[in-house]
């Protein structure tokens, strides 16, 4: 992969984008039958949050630029490949833009501005100052991940559609964050991560208890507008069963085989954002 995409994550990029469109049709509940002039709100609001997301991307690797050289030295401003000088500038031209382009969303939903500011904001904090307290950090990049498909929802006018979705996406990302954490912790000797702060038995069973609560979660759609006889009910159950299954797998044998249980939460997350989709179908 070209060093600029590795720097700002596309893979990262790509999913926040599917985030913000996947909560915006799952708030109209019209499948991809939407009026063409909501499809441009939303992919709108999807390109800015991944923008947004990009120049997160990137500011985390500034700022984690001596951490990488222990825990990740194949990253692009660890290698050289892209210039520290030339990443502070992107940081800033990708906020910009991801501003910019969701001024027109704004104007027909103001909340949509609200969220934005919000996260910019948590984001500058994280990078700032939370990062290096560490949990604050794990829960302040949950909230973020979550405010993706609030984002698109908003962008939509129906933010109170996705509350259970914004729940679930918080907690899961609790829980790989602080699992992350724990595969990183002989490195961040400038973080004082949980692990590193009240051990790794104690951040294993925090990184279970969110995955508990997640799952607990998932039921809540049935309770509040998806029927289970309908397709769409059918569906969600059959998918976020699935998911809810492999988020289990993720912390099976913490506090051991930390890279596996990283890689296959971040699996589960791919798998609930199907189980997502399918709500829109209802």
């Amino acid at each position: 992969m070209h060093a600029a995409l590795r720097l700002v994550r596309a893979t990262n990029v790509v999913v926040s984008f599917v985030g913000t469109v996947v909560g915006g049709v799952v708030a109209r509940a019209t499948g991809v039958a939407l009026p063409g002039r909501l499809w441009l709100l939303i992919v709108l609001a999807a390109t800015s949050t991944a923008l947004v997301t990009a120049a997160g991307n990137v500011l985390n690797d500034v700022g984690d630029l001596e951490g990488d050289r222990r825990n990740h030295p194949d990253r692009p401003l660890v290698t050289g490949a892209v210039g520290v000088s030339t990443a502070r500038r992107l940081t800033v031209a990708l906020f910009v833009a991801g501003a910019a382009v969701a001024v027109p969303v704004a104007i027909v939903e103001p909340l949509v501005a609200l969220i934005l500011a919000v996260a910019i904001a948590a984001l500058l904090a994280y990078e700032l100052r939370w990062k290096a307290r560490g949990f604050i950090g794990n829960l302040t990049v949950g909230g973020l991940t979550a405010m993706v498909f609030l984002y698109g929802a908003a962008a939509v006018g129906r933010p109170w559609l996705v509350l259970p979705f914004v729940g679930m996406a918080f907690l899961a990302t609790l829980s790989r964050e602080v699992i992350k954490d724990m595969e990183d912790v002989a490195g961040d000797t400038e973080r004082r991560t949980l692990p590193k702060v009240q051990g790794m038995a104690v951040a294993a069973r925090i990184a279970r208890l969110a995955v508990a609560l997640a799952i607990a979660l998932s039921v809540v759609p049935f309770l509040w507008y998806l029927s289970p006889r309908s397709l769409a009910g059918i569906a969600y159950a059959a998918i976020v069963l699935l998911a809810d299954l492999v988020f289990v797998v993720s912390v099976l044998w913490l506090p051991r085989r930390l890279t596996f249980e990283q890689t296959v939460s971040k699996g589960a997350m791919a798998i609930a954002l199907g189980a997502f989709l399918a709500v829109a179908f209802r």
